[in-house]
């Protein structure tokens, strides 16, 4: 049998992206947002329709998702962090409960989010990962709204659809 299957595009043009990044491991996730804000600006997404925040760690990004999904101001979302491995269970607690509060939220409110919480081993590992992932979470954002808005016009969910 041979099917048709439809692949969302990047074109960035007229998104809008909120990114929520932790300040915890600060200059790996900063590294993540440079690298995932360069992306978003190279797939036609507007300086000014990127709106990005901080919270403490990866646990608070759950938190600010759900309030920019709430808000209904946004295409799709990002979340940025970095959880480096201790030697406590500490590190399996955040990059659990984290991973699934993402999940949650994009689940609850249909919102795209892009996960580049990392959870790595050791601080190498962290900075050798921040621009594949940060460039990753930036076209995974805007594939998935592209692909949102497109499916959402196959149930009639079209904005441009005139109310009978």
């Amino acid at each position: 049998m041979d099917i048709e299957v439809f692949n969302a595009d990047l074109n960035g043009e007229g998104l809008r992206v909120g990114i929520v990044q932790a300040r915890f491991n600060g200059p790996i996730v900063d590294a993540l947002r440079e690298a995932c804000v360069q992306e978003l600006g190279r797939l036609g997404v507007a300086e000014d329709d990127v709106f990005a925040c901080s919270v403490p760690g990866a646990l608070e990004i759950p938190v600010v998702l759900r309030q920019l999904a709430e808000s209904e101001e946004f295409d799709a979302l990002i979340a940025l962090g970095a959880v480096v491995r201790g030697e406590t269970y500490h590190f399996e607690v955040v990059s659990d409960r984290s991973a699934e509060g993402v999940m949650q939220v994009s689940l609850d409110y249909g919102t795209p989010i892009a996960n580049a919480i990392l959870t790595v081993d050791s601080d190498e590992q962290a900075h050798a990962r921040t621009k594949e992932k940060g460039t990753d979470a930036a076209r995974v954002a805007v594939e998935m709204a592209n692909l949102a808005a497109s499916l959402a016009t196959l149930s009639g969910d079209d904005d441009d659809d005139e109310e009978e």
